[in-house]
Order: C-alpha cells, then sequence, then structure tokens
C-alpha cells in the first residue's frame, strides 16, 4: 500500500505493507520501521528487500518511510549525498534545510501518529531497523527515544560514527551547522557512549562492502562496551562474502526479522 502525506508544504511518500493477519483477526498486529538509505526513497526495500514474505509468515506490519521530504520547493543538491534522498535523518537547523528536512521529528511524531490513526498496529510492540543511511536513522532514532516507543533496533550496514566519516561530516554540518555537540545527537557511537539504548541492537555488516571504511563499525562495538551505562546490549557480526547491496539485505532480513519477533514477545 502506497501512501503520501503533505508535510510544510512538501511531499512525504510512505508504503506500509499489511500482512493477511489483520484480515483474520482482530487483533492488532506489531509493527517494523524499515528506513532506507542513500538515494533510495520508500520502494527500495518494497521491491529488493523480500521482507514481505518474512512479515506474512510472522504477522509484522511493515511502515517504510521515504529518505527525505520531495517537490519542488523543497531544497537540494547536485550531490548524491545531500538533499532530497539523503537525509540523514536529522532535524536540520540551517536554511536551506530547516524548514523540510525535520525526518527524526517526522518519523516519530508525525508518521508515527498517522500510522497509529489510520491502521490496525499495535503501538505497543513497534521495532525499528534501516540500511546504510537508513541503518544510521534506525540507531538514532531508537536511541533518541525517549518515549519507549521501540522495543528493538536492528541495521544492516550501518554508518555506526558519521562524525568520522566522509559519510556524515560533510552532511552534519550542512544541516546543522558547526555545533559538534549537535552533531553528537545523530551519532549512533556517541548516542551510545552518552547513554545507550534500553532494548536490544542487532547489526550485520558484509566483510566486502566497499564502503566499509566509512561506516566504522568497531567505533559502534567499542562504544557498546564502554557506555556510561555498562555494556550495551549489542550483537554484530561481519559476514565474509557480503557487499552493501540488497542482494545481502535480503539474504538476512528474515533472520532480522525473527530477531525482532523476540523482542517484541509474540
Amino acid at each position: 500500500m502506497h501512501n503520501s502525506v503533505a508535510c510544510g508544504g512538501s511531499i512525504m511518500h510512505f508504503s506500509v505493507y499489511l500482512p493477511p493477519a489483520i484480515v483474520l483477526s482482530d487483533h492488532k498486529v506489531p509493527v517494523v520501521w524499515f528506513l532506507s538509505g542513500l538515494t533510495c526513497n520508500h520502494e527500495n526495500a518494497v521491491l529488493k528487500s523480500g521482507i514481505q514474505r518474512y512479515a506474512s509468515e510472522l504477522g509484522m506490519c511493515v511502515v517504510f518511510p521515504d529518505t527525505s521530504p520531495r517537490g519542488s520547493d523543497v531544497p537540494d543538491d547536485e550531490s548524491y549525498d545531500l538533499g532530497q534522498g539523503a537525509s540523514f535523518y536529522v532535524d536540520a537547523v540551517r536554511s536551506p534545510w530547516s524548514k523540510h528536512f525535520r525526518m527524526r521529528t517526522y518519523i516519530m511524531d508525525e508518521l508515527q501518529a498517522l500510522i497509529i490513526k489510520n491502521f490496525p498496529v499495535d503501538r505497543e510492540r513497534q521495532c525499528i531497523m534501516g540500511h546504510s543511511m537508513g541503518g544510521h536513522g534506525a540507531l538514532t532514532i531508537a536511541l533518541s527515544d525517549n518515549k519507549g516507543i521501540f522495543r528493538s533496533v536492528s541495521a544492516f550496514a550501518p554508518i555506526c560514527n558519521p562524525m568520522s566519516s566522509n559519510w556524515g561530516r560533510k552532511q552534519l554540518a550542512e544541516y546543522l551547522g558547526g555545533n559538534q555537540i549537535l552533531w553528537s545527537k545523530y551519532d549512533a557511537s556517541e548516542m551510545i557512549r552518552q547513554g545507550g539504548f534500553n532494548g536490544r541492537i542487532k547489526v550485520d555488516t558484509g566483510a566486502e562492502d566497499p564502503y566499509f571504511d566509512q561506516l566504522n563499525i568497531s567505533s559502534l562495538e567499542d562504544a557498546a562496551a564502554t557506555s556510561e551505562k555498562g555494556a550495551q546490549d549489542l550483537e554484530s557480526v561481519i559476514h565474509a562474502g557480503y557487499d552493501h547491496s540488497y542482494f545481502f539485505v535480503s539474504t538476512f532480513v528474515g533472520s532480522h526479522l525473527l530477531w525482532h519477533k523476540e523482542n517484541l514477545q509474540f
């Protein structure tokens, strides 16, 4: 199911997968949020991940938000890694981005409320996952979740330490300005060091990922071991022979949903 909603003068697209269990039962179903990566939109995971098969078997709803606002009045950039399709899931504070690029608020408040109101999902059983920039988004949104919305978070090849990566420094500076204290609120490694996530975290990465050095997986692992609140529950696996593609995602997406099912306890 494809949907769109006007947001701040721009158009936000999203897709929702509803399992057969919704038709066959009056019970509300758990929901998993899937955030996509750079240059993607809400359709990439819908078409390439194969997640619907597993969501159908497990009776889970899947929400696929877009990676940024869209529209002729929405600022953009010639670079593939900035602007439309490259929000980095931040709430931007610098012009010209701040009017439209409020992605953390959009995911956690606006789209959250719309999904709960219009679809038969259980607000108490939610988890979040993502790929690449979307993995960064899933981790940082879960780590910022002081409302207890998400019970678990997982990621495929996430950008784990954008403050120290070519996939991060440029974007954080553009969207947030020069205040690196603000940057740290969108850096999963720094967020874990400063507090952590009450639930469990799962990360899978391909050993042959051409962007491996930019992801900084080891930074996330080190942060989990030295969190101020004690060791963060993190399962991080590097898979030999796999790259950054949706072939990698589709291979392991079923195991991620099963893992989330355990955490949602149904």
